[in-house]
């Protein structure tokens, strides 16, 4: 077996370090609380967790996997999306828990499996990954604004 490049180690821990940090963020959050806009007009929890699913099928068809959702039942996730305008359309906390799990099994399991990725699509990884980040950090701030205790020491 050829071992793996470097490039797929990187988003190997990107994609494991990044389940961590977002699981410990939203450890213990009710779905009361993710529903919850700061400042009456922020992105609540819900949608951040949300179209981080969204996005982690985009991650998915790019190492030409299917998606986990419809995209268009799922659209209120979607970038651009106005949470608020669309609050009864997002899903429970707990589902989106477990849409998180399944889109981490996924993704390791293609990680893993892979032995390189096609040239064209790195600038599309790397992107992806930067928005993991991006908004996990995200869904620490909140978790502080909702009056938990950070989560990431």
């Amino acid at each position: 077996m050829e071992t793996q490049s470097n490039d797929i180690e990187i988003v190997k821990i990107q994609v494991f370090s990044n389940f961590k940090v977002i699981s410990m963020n939203i450890d213990s959050i009710t779905h009361q609380e993710s529903m919850i806009f700061p400042n009456g007009e922020a992105n609540c929890m819900n949608w951040i967790l949300g179209h981080l699913i969204y996005i982690r099928n985009a991650f998915l068809n790019v190492l030409g996997e299917e998606s986990l959702w419809d995209n268009e039942k799922f659209s209120c996730y979607n970038r651009g999306a106005v949470p608020l305008e669309r609050k009864e359309e997002l899903i429970t906390f707990e589902e989106l828990k477990s849409y998180l799990q399944q889109s981490q099994d996924k993704l390791e399991a293609k990680l893993i499996s892979i032995e390189r990725f096609n040239p064209e699509t790195i600038n599309d990884i790397a992107i992806l990954c930067f928005h993991e980040n991006y908004h996990s950090g995200q869904l620490g701030y909140l978790r502080r604004i909702l009056g938990k205790p950070g989560a990431v020491k």
